[in-house]
This record gives structure tokens, C-alpha cells and sequence, in this order.
């Protein structure tokens, strides 16, 4: 793989002027996420159904673009969520409080003993191995954060009296219930109005849409939230289920994907919403479950910039690497980096993601950076 100094990408130089992103000295916050964070269950090298044992982690693909962009590159980082008070969600709070992101926007929901009404999102999720994919099993019903309705959080606050440079949420948070595409509605507005960057994260899950509608209202409610969104994120098949552009080259397995093909939905995707400032996405070729190759491109002003493709990229737990990668993106354009340094960023972090347990990065800035060059494997002393 060329150094990130040797690749010959195109490097018109292109700064965040675009997004207008408010600088550090007035906000107190860099990015504000809005969605639900779960307790998940991992077996471990074991199987969901087989195993005796889990080990806990936090997650969820808003607070895991929140918690990186605190972790590994050291912003200022809030979370908008809520928990059912019983010792599942403390415990929740517990993690989410060694992460770093600031809770004084959690909303704590009374517990009625057996979670008849409200209770904690559970997440059951095994690694993949070879030709055995990952596997996942919601249990997130009626939870304290799908139940939020607008109104009950305090935007004005956050975006006004507290400030924000980058509000982030997305589509899982939005396919929860009747109310979350209300609430994030109201935070984007809340958001635009008071200068703040919008992005969004496609994050399209069948699970969770199939009993509500499937694609087609997932299709309503994304659409109806795009007009509001600077900077749009998501895979080849978010933007098929959850916008309805069609990407053509796909295989029958959504497994390689030609860029030239992505870029004209990318085109159209513009045409029909043309406040997208940015569109960014990983390109993933799953060759087994344990080995991928790796790469990411972003969209903007008419250019399409490129990471570098890891190829064989060795996988140890691959989720939450979208969420890496969006926090790194989002980390370069606030930073003021340019779009090829951000989507290099992003694809560095994401890949990182997936060397080590959990939902959530384990990386460093200086490893980022380091893989970013181009650096090796070789044992650091």
C-alpha cells in the first residue's frame, strides 16, 4: 500500500469554508449527538445461543461517532439520550462516563420494576469468523430513549445559550419509534438555526424497520428529514433502502462496489437534495468475515476524494468501524483539515475500529496518524 505522501489523488485544495463551522471559542461543544446507547452482550469467541457468559459493552451508532471524536481525538463531546433508572441503565452510565462524553443532557426515566413501561436497549452481538458472519439480536423495545417526544429536551439551551459546532444523529435513532424522526427533526432545526453543522448517519437496519413499513417508510422518514442534513453518510445499500437512489455495479451480494457508479448516485442524490454538502461512505469488500478490504470516499463541491484501500485488512470485531469512521471525517472538517485529510482520517480510525473489542475506539490519535502514513504493524517500543 503507497504512503499517504505517494498516493496521486487529486488535491484541489478545498477548505471546510463550505460548512461554515463555527469556531471552538463559541460553543462549549464541538459535536452534540442525539440516539440511544444499549447495553450490548458480547460472547466473546463464543456463539449468542452457545455461550455462558458475556462481557458488557456500551454502543450505539450516534453516541459511538460522539464517544470517538472525545476518545481518540480529544473534542468536546455530548450525548442527547435517555435511560430507564434501574442498576441495566447505571450501569450504561457507568461506561458512557469512562468515555468521556458529557451526560447533562441524559434524561433519566422513572423505572417501573419490571420494564412493563420503559426499560434499557439490550444489544446480543457475536464476531463473525470466516465464512460465518456476524450476528446481531436487538432487544430494544419500548425503550426509555424511543419513548422521547419533542418538547422534552431543552435544544434552545444546547445549540443557543451552551453552543455547538456539529450536531450528529441518524437513522437508527429515527426507525425507533413514531416520536425520534420528531425529536431529531426538532434538534436540526434547533441546530440550523443557531449555526451548527448537521450530519447523518443513514444507518439503515431491516430489523428494525420490517415491523414498521420496511423500506418504503424508512424512505418517508429519511426523506423527510434530508432537507435539513449538510453532511450525509452511509453505505451503498443506506442510500438504496433509506433514500431510494439505486446504485448500479452493486454483486449479488453488496460486496464490491464501483466507485464511478456510486459517484453518479452520489450526483443524483445532490440533484434531488441539494443542501447535502458532503456524502461520504465506506467501500467494503467482505472477502470473509475475518477479512475485508477497506477504503472510504467523500463528495465535495463536484470532486470525489479517496482514502487509500487496505486490502486484507484483518478483522477482529467490525462493528462500530462506520461509526470510526464517521467521527474521523467529522474530526478533519472541524479541524479545518480538508476533505482528503478528513475522509484519510476516517478510514485510518474506522480501520483501527476493527482491531479491537466493542462497539467503540480504542485508538489513538497518533496511531490514527500513523496508519494514516502508512505505517506498519511493527511492534511499538
Amino acid at each position: 500500500m503507497r504512503s499517504f505522501e505517494q498516493r496521486n489523488f487529486c488535491m484541489k485544495a478545498v477548505t471546510t469554508d463550505t460548512l461554515k463551522i463555527k469556531t471552538k471559542e463559541e460553543c462549549r461543544w464541538d459535536c452534540v449527538a442525539l440516539g440511544e446507547v444499549m447495553l450490548r452482550l458480547d460472547p466473546g469467541d463464543q456463539r449468542i445461543h452457545t455461550t455462558r457468559q458475556f462481557r458488557v459493552w456500551e454502543g450505539g451508532g450516534e453516541y459511538n461517532v460522539a464517544r470517538g471524536l472525545r476518545r481518540c481525538f480529544n473534542q468536546r463531546t455530548i450525548i442527547v439520550t435517555a435511560l430507564a433508572d434501574n442498576p441495566v441503565g447505571r450501569l450504561v452510565e457507568d461506561m458512557m462516563l469512562q468515555g468521556g462524553v458529557d451526560l447533562s443532557h441524559l434524561k433519566w426515566v422513572k423505572y417501573d420494576a419490571i420494564g412493563r413501561a420503559v426499560r434499557n436497549g439490550l444489544n446480543f452481538t457475536e464476531s463473525g469468523y470466516g465464512v460465518r458472519a456476524s450476528l446481531g439480536c436487538s432487544d430494544r423495545g419500548h425503550t426509555a430513549v424511543s419513548q422521547l417526544k419533542p418538547g422534552e429536551i431543552d435544544w434552545a439551551r444546547i445549540f443557543g445559550a451552551e453552543g455547538a459546532r456539529w450536531f450528529h444523529t441518524g437513522g437508527i435513532f429515527c426507525a425507533l419509534s413514531e416520536t425520534t424522526p420528531l425529536v431529531a427533526r426538532e434538534a436540526m432545526e434547533a441546530a440550523k438555526r443557531h449555526g451548527a453543522i448537521v450530519s447523518y448517519d443513514l444507518n439503515y437496519r431491516e430489523s428494525l424497520w420490517k415491523a414498521i413499513g420496511g423500506r418504503e417508510r424508512a424512505r418517508e422518514v429519511n426523506r423527510e428529514l434530508a432537507p435539513f442534513v449538510d453532511v450525509i453518510i452511509g453505505n451503498e445499500e443506506d442510500f438504496t433502502a433509506a433514500l431510494g437512489f439505486e446504485v448500479a455495479g452493486l454483486d449479488e451480494h453488496h460486496s464490491q462496489l464501483d466507485v464511478g457508479n456510486f459517484q453518479k448516485m452520489i450526483e443524483s442524490a445532490i440533484k434531488t437534495f441539494p443542501n447535502f454538502k458532503v456524502v461520504a461512505t465506506t467501500l467494503r469488500n467482505a472477502k470473509t468475515a475475518s477479512i475485508n478490504d477497506w477504503a472510504a470516499v467523500c463528495y465535495l463541491q463536484g470532486q470525489l476524494y479517496r482514502s487509500a484501500t487496505r486490502e486484507n485488512l484483518e478483522i477482529f470485531d467490525r462493528v462500530g468501524s462506520g461509526d470510526s469512521f464517521a467521527s474521523g471525517l467529522i474530526y478533519g472538517f472541524i479541524e479545518n483539515k480538508g476533505a482528503q485529510w478528513a475522509v484519510e482520517c476516517g478510514a485510518a480510525h474506522g480501520a483501527l475500529a476493527m482491531t479491537t473489542p466493542g462497539d467503540t475506539t480504542m485508538a489513538t490519535l497518533a496511531e490514527v496518524e500513523r496508519v494514516m502514513r502508512g505505517g506498519t504493524a511493527r511492534v511499538a517500543r
